[in-house]
């Protein structure tokens, strides 16, 4: 039924939560903001930064690029890596890429450290193409679905399904139309958010993926 899967990349790939959470506290203190509940960071895990800086604690619109950068410095040289890829996500992609199907990652990072977390975990071969966010060009997860259909000429959106673990997976795919698959194994999401939101398929674990896109 399906010939494409884009696959969200933090907390659907990978478990990227310990570095997304190290730097935020990181960038946050810089603010004179204390985390004592890591907690709390859940919430980035998943949506743009500028997002969550903004509407979960408040940083100012104006100040939001600068807790970017405090963000980056840490990230992009101890973050990123502060990640390990979920137990079974290799053999999904192992199947459904014997099976035929072209994989494409559609991910709220900005696609060069995508590429960066694919290679270093040896998964950028299962997939075709990597749509991330690009600054001041596409954002939000609707835009980076909106390119990863465009970038790969896929009319036909029956033949699409959305993998992610949070609301804006759910919600970019019914953007386009798309149906979706939310998962609940990486913790970082709740079975609420998604009924809220209504995904297609809701799972607890990375084989169920197999048993709906392969009909199994």
């Amino acid at each position: 039924m399906y010939k494409y899967v884009l696959f969200d990349l933090d907390g659907t790939l990978t478990d990227s939560g310990p570095g997304i959470i190290n730097s935020a506290i990181y960038a946050l203190g810089k603010f004179g903001i204390t985390i004592t509940d890591r907690k709390q960071l859940f919430p980035f895990i998943g949506p743009p930064l500028t997002e969550s800086f903004r509407d979960l604690f408040g940083i100012p619109e104006d100040q939001v690029p600068l807790a970017i950068k405090y963000y980056r410095e840490d990230y992009n040289v101890k973050g990123i890596y502060e990640n390990s890829v979920y137990d079974g996500i290799r053999e999904v992609l192992e199947e459904l890429t014997k099976s035929g199907i072209k994989l494409i990652v559609a991910t709220s990072k900005p696609d060069h450290l995508a590429k960066i977390v694919l290679d270093h975990f040896d998964l950028s071969k299962y997939f075709t193409y990597i749509s991330g966010a690009v600054k001041d060009v596409r954002i939000t997860k609707e835009e980076v679905i909106k390119h990863a259909l465009e970038y790969n000429n896929i009319t036909n959106l029956d033949e699409v399904i959305m993998v992610g673990d949070r609301k804006y997976d759910v919600i970019g795919a019914k953007a386009h139309n798309l149906k979706s698959i939310a998962v609940l194994y990486g913790g970082y999401s709740t079975r609420e958010e998604f009924l809220e939101n209504k995904p297609t398929y809701l799972i607890e674990k990375p084989s169920e993926i197999l048993d709906i896109i392969l009909e199994r």
